[in-house]
């Protein structure tokens, strides 16, 4: 097989340190072929649906992909702005915001960009064009703060995927989790402080994650467990006591278990319990999509008021707020450590030393 190189190579190209951001993904418009498209490539990842193959193709493009994008689209249209997807809307924003802040710091030859694992821009799209920009160090930083072989490793598996068709191989150091990193909890606190202020507190604060099936845990994924320590460092930041907040899972798909106590069916049963006054920060989630904005924003503020609950408020994600691009600034100054960002190749010394061993460009 061939491997794909830089093209029009130049010895005397600058070395860049590349930082590449990811998220999950949304589709390019809220339509059905749009929605199908996108789906059956998020779906058809084994890292998100963990069935044999030739069982899972069936139900996929036989029952799922007939039905699913046409209800998909319709909800995305509810969130849909003249910018374009909430998620891509501010992961750009947090990928302008990030670049700013590490070339002030270490210079213009850091190189920040950011990729969607499915859809566009993709993964292997912008490795290339960082590449052909001459960076020769990438850091990866997946914006999932609690780890999961559905998120995470499925970014990793698109990386090495893309790095096996290539001939000249970055120095690579990806960042796994960051759950429990104290910029990322202060950062989260002053968000529901801010909140608090301008709203007041509920009788009780839901952290409310994305679920997962309940096998990936016994399987031994963490993603369950750094959940719950994020939501136990929040809480001590905020100085809540027991009974004042717990934590649940949204977003289930399929029959199997997936992890509990599910937030739909918590917020339905809250009334009864006496609650009547809840507010939900989901911080599993970088930025605002349609799991936040529709899905917790929306239809489970439905739940819980039609069981009798009286005040429902959302608490938006951390976006590219000031104190959130803190905390990213500093993870990757701690992950880059032992490069020289701040260092200049003489180009010109180098081409000239390639030219005497008989090199053309």
């Amino acid at each position: 097989m061939g491997y794909r190189g830089v093209e029009g190579f130049q010895h005397d190209q600058q070395d860049l340190t590349g930082i590449l951001i990811t998220n999950l993904g949304t589709p390019d418009e809220p339509t059905t072929p749009a929605l199908r498209r996108y789906l059956k490539e998020f779906l058809w990842d084994p890292r998100v649906v963990e069935v044999p193959r030739p069982i899972w193709w069936c139900i996929l493009n036989g029952v799922i992909l007939n039905i699913r994008p046409r209800r998909s689209a319709e909800a995305y249209k509810t969130v849909w702005t003249e910018e374009g997807s909430p998620l891509m809307v501010h992961t750009h924003n947090q990928c302008t915001a990030l670049r700013e802040r590490l070339q002030a710091r270490f210079g213009k030859n850091v190189m920040v960009e950011f990729a969607m694992r499915y859809g566009n821009p993709s993964i292997a799209s912008t490795i290339d064009r960082m590449q052909q920009a001459g960076v020769r160090r990438l850091l990866v930083l997946p914006l999932y703060p609690q780890y999961s072989g559905a998120t995470t490793a499925s970014t990793f598996d698109a990386v090495a995927e893309d790095f096996r068709k290539r001939r000249w191989l970055p120095e690579l150091r990806m960042v796994n989790h960051y759950h429990d990193y104290p910029p990322y909890i202060e950062a989260l606190a002053v968000s529901v402080e801010r909140f608090w202020e301008q709203h007041g507190r509920a009788d009780k604060l839901l952290m409310s994650y994305h679920g997962v099936p309940k096998r990936y845990l016994l399987q031994g994924d963490p993603y369950f467990c750094e959940c719950h320590k994020t939501s136990r460092l929040l809480a001590n930041r905020l100085g809540l006591g027991e009974g004042e907040w717990m934590t649940t899972f949204q977003s289930r798909f399929g029959r199997e278990e997936w992890l509990k106590p599910y937030t739909d069916h918590t917020l339905k049963s809250l009334p009864k319990e006496g609650v009547r006054s809840v507010q939900i920060v989901c911080p599993g989630f970088s930025a605002d999509c349609l799991e936040t904005i529709e899905e917790i924003g929306e239809e489970n503020r439905e739940y819980f008021m039609e069981a009798g609950g009286e005040q429902y408020d959302y608490i938006p994600a951390l976006n590219a707020e000031s104190m959130h691009i803190d905390a990213l600034e500093s993870l990757v100054a701690e992950h880059v450590q032992g490069w020289d960002l701040a260092a200049v190749m003489d180009g010109a010394e180098r081409k000239a030393h390639a030219h005497a061993k008989g090199a053309k460009q």
